[in-house]
């Protein structure tokens, strides 16, 4: 009977009082050293990192706790809330020490086992790794203007490779490790918590940036502002999908759900999410929402849905202001180019010649970096071609986009066969099925942003793949 009514966190047997006594006084210590060392040297970033150790220590009590963990940080990586490097030391980061303290404590207890896919392997890790080698000889022709803005974190061969092809994939690895405690956790509808916690943290971090900032919301609608919240280290577009991603998941769990203090919790969360969708003025986000609740209401549709949706609609024509609709229809009344915010004439098209350069495999990662046309500055100085097709088949030739869109494929069939089977409980398959919605609209916004590698905007997909593997090694499917 303690076994059924155990928490979802808690850890089969506890640590010896005098071992956890030890363990708590090493890590005080070691926090109030790093913090008078953070003191010594001015780099407060080391406080963040103190703390990362501390998590660190407590993870080797129970790995579940690193995964909450994981949950909580993964789109504040991206982000220069917390440090990406200390006294120079590129991985020495809070994201890097709760990742690998979670990958060790699982590791060593034997949790990890069946939690290495291999779709996941195959036909999406060694893809990234391969094209990462073969763009590693084009590291020092790229473009010298993404070096004299600091737009890059490495000069060098090795370090194009670390940060293009390894970075990246710690998200999949962090969701891997996710997915190993849904494996072992009696309860795993609680994982829903730390999702919820992590998108408050980052909306508030945006609304914080926003009031310091003092800007009037028209002007973050406008074209000048797109970069303002690449003060947070994201841009909006990638922020405004990452809420989009959040408000997909929670709100299937939301009409799933019976217990009322969690339909409170999501409909604040996903009001928050949604606000702060809004603020970023993503046209991309805009139609991610718009597709999420277009599925929902399809899959869902009765008459409570239908009114659900003819108020939400009646509220919105009600309370957005001009600048709302002036976003949403820029360019309009223009051309397509102008709708696609310069992206044809001023990348796409100057881009295509370089398909055919290396067809089948590729240029390598970031391939964008060192075309021809960049080099010769005939399109616009950017890194990433805007499109997740175009930039898989750049970088990683038509093989790599077919292998791609196979694993995402696998994907599609996982997340609907966890979102209609019975043994789950009525969360899990409502967050299921919105990482299927998701998953949709991730597919669809890819042809004008975004990638089909690792992104930030797309962690918490990344976070329901982990917890799809997980479910899928918990239990059959059927």
């Amino acid at each position: 009977m303690a076994g059924a009514t155990a928490s979802a966190y808690a850890r089969p047997k506890a640590a010896s009082s005098s071992t956890l006594g030890l363990l708590i006084v090493t890590a005080m210590l070691g926090l109030a050293g790093a913090l008078g060392f953070a003191v010594a040297v001015g780099e407060f970033a080391a406080f963040f990192v103190a703390m990362a150790v501390v998590a660190g220590i407590a993870v080797f009590f129970d790995f579940r706790i690193g995964a909450v963990l994981l949950i909580l940080i993964l789109p504040l990586g991206a982000t220069f809330f917390l440090p990406h490097s200390v006294l120079g030391v590129p991985s020495l980061n809070p994201f890097n020490i709760v990742i690998a303290a979670t990958l060790v404590a699982c590791v060593m207890g034997g949790k990890f086992k069946g939690m290495t896919p291999r779709p996941l392997v195959w036909l999406y890790v060694v893809p990234i790794l391969v094209a990462g080698l073969l763009g590693m000889r084009h590291a020092y022709d790229i473009y010298p203007l993404f070096f004299e803005n600091l737009t890059l974190h490495f000069t060098e061969p090795l370090g194009y490779f670390r940060e293009m092809a390894i970075r990246p994939l710690f998200t999949v690895l962090g969701a891997l490790l996710i997915g190993a405690a849904i494996m072992h956790s009696q309860k795993p509808e609680r994982f829903l918590i730390p999702l919820m916690v992590s998108v408050w943290i980052m909306a508030l971090l945006q609304f914080g940036l926003i009031a310091a900032s003092g800007v009037r919301l028209g002007f973050l609608a406008g074209v000048g502002a797109r970069a303002f919240y690449n003060q947070i280290g994201l841009h909006a577009n990638e922020l405004g999908r990452l809420y989009a991603v959040a408000y997909a998941l929670m709100l299937f769990v939301w009409w799933e759900t019976k217990n009322h203090g969690l339909k409170a919790a999501l409909i604040a969360t996903m009001g928050v999410a949604t606000l702060a969708m809004v603020l970023t003025f993503s046209r991309g986000a805009f139609l991610g929402f718009f597709i999420v609740n277009a599925m929902f209401l399809v899959w869902k549709f009765n008459a409570k849905t239908l009114a659900l949706a003819l108020l939400a609609v009646a509220v919105v024509a009600l309370i957005a202001p001009e600048y709302l609709w002036n976003r949403i229809t820029f360019g309009f009344d223009v051309d397509a180019n102008r709708v696609s915010a310069d992206r044809i004439d001023g990348i796409w098209l100057p881009l295509l010649p370089e398909l055919w350069k290396s067809p089948l495999w590729g240029n390598g990662l970031g391939s964008i970096m060192w075309s021809l046309p960049m080099v010769t500055e005939s399109m616009l100085a950017v890194t990433h071609p805007h499109s997740a097709y175009l930039e898989a088949v750049l970088d990683m030739g038509w093989i790599g986009l077919v292998l791609m869109l196979a694993y995402y494929g696998h994907l599609w069939r996982r997340f609907r066969s966890l979102g209609s089977n019975a043994y789950l409980t009525p969360e899990m398959r409502g967050f299921f099925q919105g990482a299927t919605a998701a998953l949709v609209f991730f597919f669809v916004t890819g042809w004008v942003g975004s990638s089909f590698r690792p992104e930030p905007e797309f962690c918490f997909l990344w976070v329901a793949i982990g917890m799809m593997y997980g479910t899928f090694a918990r239990k059959p499917a059927s």
